[in-house]
């Protein structure tokens, strides 16, 4: 297949025959301006609101969580999970390579240090094989800890990314690190209202976060959540992102150090009301991808489909190439034709900061790298 048949077919699909098309744009088609003019007015601007609550209530009503923290975004909440999971500085925190380069940084937030490991071929997340290897091969255990055997630090957490929405084999690392004593932190920051079975991303390991960053598949422009079934965890997340001040008419007292994290209600306003087209969102995006399914069965590109027992949000549909040569030339010949595509992520252990870090040989990631790329994936305002 060339890429001038695939620009034919996405102009087709955008019903767009000239001008950009970019890979995810916001669609605002509810409530969005009618709630944010309700909070100018109500002057609540701030992190605090009524929108911000019913934010909380929202998530996990969709989540089927028992607790939501609302935070400033994405990254955010990643930090304050690593926190609230008990990550302490220098500790070990082991993810995947092929991520986002939040994930990992949320953890040199914590003053941790992130180890990395393989994928999954079939899932691009985090290959329970890979970790399993990983703690079996270069982690001694000593009591109920973990430590890393060539640095003698504490491996504190394990922290999964959901890519592109697709769910990994969640409930198998789970189960691995629950076997070594090792708490996950979920990062499911692509996958609002992707499933494993019948439970939302995000429930399976101690703590789960979501972004609601400006291409996401719901919006606020930024924001973050947290989402824990854990009582404890929840009220601790909620007073340490608000600086852990004391409750108080008039006085200021905090006792430990704390975040200013909490989301403004204004980004809050915008939240609700597109949380509330959530349903809509996701069957028009899943159109979409069966489309993309149709469009490229039987040709020489792989596109990357929900793994059997998951139901994906398709965020960001996805295909394979055969190699980097028909990658790059893929990318050239659909970002000339003004169709916004792009590569996956540089891996990790490719960037300055964490070249130096332990990881496995990253086969699976490495591949990827080589040979993905994501299509346009923005809801079509003409199927909402």
């Amino acid at each position: 297949m060339e890429p001038h048949d695939v620009v034919n077919f996405v102009r087709e699909l955008y019903n767009s025959p000239e001008g950009f098309i970019p890979l995810h744009a916001p669609y605002f088609g509810g409530n969005e301006k009618k709630y944010v003019l309700d909070t100018i007015e109500s002057t609540f601007v701030s992190s605090v609101g009524a929108y911000v609550d019913r934010f909380e209530e929202m998530m996990k009503q969709i989540t089927n969580a028992k607790y939501a923290i609302a935070t400033v975004n994405g990254t955010t909440a990643l930090h304050l999970a690593l926190l609230m999971a008990g990550v302490k500085r220098d500790e070990v925190v082991i993810t995947q390579a092929l991520t986002f380069v939040a994930t990992a940084n949320s953890i040199a937030h914590a003053g941790a240090v992130p180890a990395f490991v393989d994928v999954d071929l079939d899932t691009m997340g985090m290959s329970p094989e890979a970790l399993e290897d990983f703690l079996k091969e270069r982690a001694i255990v000593k009591g109920t800890q973990v430590y890393l055997k060539s640095t003698g630090q504490r491996i504190a957490a394990v922290l999964p990314m959901h890519t592109f929405g697709l769910p990994l084999r969640i409930e198998k690392v789970v189960e691995i690190s629950n076997r070594y004593n090792i708490p996950v932190v979920e990062d499911a920051a692509e996958s609002i209202g992707s499933y494993v079975g019948g439970v939302h991303t995000g429930n399976f390991g101690c703590i789960g976060t979501f972004s609601f960053n400006g291409n996401k598949t719901v919006t606020c422009g930024g924001g973050g959540a947290l989402i824990t079934n854990d009582e404890s965890i929840a009220k601790h997340a909620k007073y340490v992102s608000t600086t852990a001040k004391r409750p108080h008419p008039y006085l200021f007292f905090h006792d430990e150090v704390g975040y200013n994290y909490r989301m403004p209600n204004l980004n809050a306003a915008l939240a609700c009301a597109q949380l509330e087209q959530l349903e809509k969102f996701l069957a028009v995006k899943r159109n979409l991808a069966q489309k993309y399914i149709d469009f490229f069965e039987g040709s020489d590109i792989r596109f990357m489909k929900e793994p059997k027992g998951t139901k994906s949000n398709y965020w960001l549909n996805t295909i394979q190439l055969k190699d980097l040569e028909a990658r790059n030339l893929f990318l050239q010949e659909m970002n000339k034709a003004d169709i916004m595509t792009r590569p996956v992520w540089t891996l990790m252990t490719k960037l300055p900061m964490y070249a130096n870090c332990e990881h496995d040989e990253l086969t699976n990631s490495s591949l990827f790298e080589e040979r993905i790329i994501n299509l346009p994936s923005s809801v079509i305002k003409n199927q909402e």
